[in-house]
């Protein structure tokens, strides 16, 4: 696991029971995702930013290769909590739990789209 610090936009992908944590933005729904704070890792930053905007915890485990692409970095999230805490920005109405097939007309970097593939339900 890399320890490095992070920069740029990070994105969490989170994927629990077939699906996919995402939140609205002004386009329509996206992945979680924010900047890191000072000497914070993408892990961190991903962890961080998915309480902060949807009040679950989870556990950044690993940047997907390739670890950034265009100033982003995508870091693949374990959901610890299955129920969010009061405090996010966002209440569990406002985030969405996509099945993995309704993603596809989600705007995802292409290193998450190979992912999702490895992790699409039979």
């Amino acid at each position: 696991m890399s320890l490095e610090q992070a920069e740029g936009v990070v994105r969490a992908v989170v994927v629990y029971d077939g699906r996919l944590l995402l939140v609205p933005d002004a386009d329509g729904w996206t992945l979680p995702s924010g900047t890191p704070e000072p000497a914070e890792t993408a892990q961190a930053t991903a962890a961080r930013i998915v309480y902060e905007l949807t009040g679950y915890l989870v556990d950044g485990t690993e940047p997907l290769e390739p670890r950034e692409t265009a100033g982003e970095t995508a870091v693949v999230c374990q959901l610890l909590s299955e129920s969010p805490s009061d405090g996010g920005r966002f209440s569990p109405e406002q985030v969405r739990w996509a099945p993995m097939e309704e993603t596809a007309g989600t705007p995802l970097p292409e290193n998450v789209r190979t992912y999702l593939r490895g992790h699409t339900p039979v």
